[in-house]
């Protein structure tokens, strides 16, 4: 099984809308897919719950803490974790054992990137990121890249030598989709043309 860690300590950086969209994509290639929200809050499990039982179908995992590991199935082929705002230290630490993959989604804006660089380089000193056990990406959320502010990530994020993978628009079809517990994935292909053209180099990527 393949683990995939949504993280940025900044609360309203995206990572619930990645880390579900992702889920999902997954469940929509007919992989065995759960998710494990760390999150006090659980929003991806009030997301899944809103799912329709007539789409793929994503497992949920629970566990009474967040340094526990919950039973998986040994069938599963994917785990997408949904990490809350500000975990750190042994939480981040924890959560990296099991992660193959860290997409780190990032919005362009001074504050977000000023809380994003103390988590890199947090990132950057774990064995499991030095040894190449586990790698990260960047996301940059609700931004176009042809814009300025794409230009200032970029160049904010060539200090630590990380793959940008894509961008993912500012746009209402991911907030209107879970408002029905439902990904862009399980849209008509007509309503999410440009968003599955965004989402090609991060699957890549993940999927490598």
């Amino acid at each position: 099984m393949r683990t995939v860690l949504v993280a940025n300590p900044k609360g309203g950086s995206g990572k619930t809308t990645l880390a579900t969209n992702l889920a999902a994509f997954f469940a929509g290639q007919n992989r065995q897919v759960a998710m494990w929200d760390l999150d006090r809050q659980k929003s991806s499990l009030g997301w899944l719950a809103l799912r329709p039982a007539e789409l793929p179908s994503i497992a949920q995992l629970n566990a009474p803490r967040r340094e526990d590991y919950p039973d998986i199935p040994a069938d599963y082929e994917w785990l997408v974790l949904d990490s809350p705002a500000g975990m750190h230290g042994k939480n981040l630490a924890h959560a990296l054992k099991f992660a193959h993959k860290i997409l780190v989604p990032v919005q362009p804006s001074l504050f977000d990137m000023a809380a994003t660089r103390d988590f890199l380089d947090q990132l950057m000193e774990e064995k499991r990121v030095q040894k190449h056990r586990t790698f990260i990406g960047i996301i940059g959320m609700r931004v176009d890249p042809r814009t300025r502010a794409a230009a200032t990530l970029e160049q904010f994020l060539k200090q630590y030598d990380l793959p940008v993978l894509t961008y993912l628009r500012d746009t209402m079809v991911y907030v209107n989709a879970a408002f029905v517990g439902k990904s862009i994935f399980d849209l008509p292909t007509y309503q999410i043309e440009r968003d599955l053209a965004q989402w090609r180099p991060l699957i890549e990527w993940i999927n490598t």
